[in-house]
């Protein structure tokens, strides 16, 4: 999409973070941007801030984890803006535990926003998108969607992600949608305090407030202190808006974690190699 300006787009977690930075981006392009968040008070100043920038910009209040309210918000931005021809499944939460500290609730929060909310978010926007000619959708996985570390729940949903955005560029660029998966860093987001958004239906998921009870204090503060320091929201948004307009499949934010994840890679070869030579039993 090289022409975004007077397009409307949707984001997710739009009150802060990569999503406010994403909504600047796209705004300053002269995109049209319906915000969407869980968190009212945080979304009308997002809204008002842009706004006085004379961005198009308008908000709406959901829960992305429940499907009736991702609707209600696309029937929200069609009654504002009238077509939608951008998606950014942007909102996530931090995972639930490390093993032995599981429960049915933290693995249900995580799966519902992180993972079900991008399924939803297709389903619903991309008859939308079509109908308006095209466009794009755009989903934030995470490095932690192609390398995994402790954090079990969060990376099952983001390499979910990474898969599903992989499968719906091939199926949706004859359809005139392009796809691209958001793979960040360190960020300076909320996404450490996640848990100040925990639904009251999940009242036993105390677990994704704090760290596990086996997970060592001193790792998740080295977390905390990384995500604090991180890498500026709005450059990321930079980086969305310019893969959108050149349709990249994949949005890295930088290059910290290449090393690793080629290290995945050549352990995934291994395994190839291990079998080259042998004669498969039929």
């Amino acid at each position: 999409m090289k022409d975004l300006a007077g397009k409307t787009a949707f984001v997710t977690g739009a009150a802060s973070g990569i999503g406010l930075g994403v909504s600047t981006a796209l705004a300053q392009a002269g995109v049209k941007v319906m915000m969407c968040d869980i968190e009212r008070d945080a979304l009308d100043k997002a809204v008002e801030g842009l706004k006085r920038t004379n961005a198009d910009v308008a908000g709406v209040i959901a829960d992305v984890s429940l499907k009736a309210e991702l609707q209600a918000a696309a029937d929200a931005t069609l009654a504002k803006y009238g077509a939608v021809h951008v998606i950014h499944n942007n909102a996530g939460v931090g995972g639930s535990g490390t093993y032995g500290a599981w429960n049915d609730a933290g693995w249900s929060w995580t799966i519902g926003v992180n993972l079900m909310a991008v399924i939803w978010g297709v389903e619903i926007f991309g008859p939308l998108i079509e109908k308006a000619g095209g466009g794009h959708i755009v989903s934030t996985a995470s490095i932690a969607g192609l390398i995994s570390g402790s954090a079990n729940a969060y990376n099952v949903t983001k390499y979910g992600v990474v898969a599903l955005s992989e499968g719906l560029r091939q199926e949706l660029a004859p359809r005139g949608i392009g796809v691209s998966v958001l793979c960040p860093g360190f960020i300076r987001t909320n996404i450490t305090s996640s848990g100040r958004n925990l639904p009251e239906r999940f009242k036993d998921a105390a677990i994704i407030r704090t760290p596990a009870a086996g997970q060592a204090s001193q790792g998740w503060g080295a977390v905390r202190e990384r995500v604090a320091s991180g890498i500026d929201p709005l450059y990321v948004g930079e980086l969305v808006r310019e893969g959108i307009e050149n349709d990249w499949p994949y949005i890295f934010t930088d290059t910290e974690f290449e090393q690793p994840i080629e290290a995945r890679f050549a352990n995934i070869k291994a395994g190839f190699d291990r079998v080259r030579d042998r004669e498969p039993r039929r």
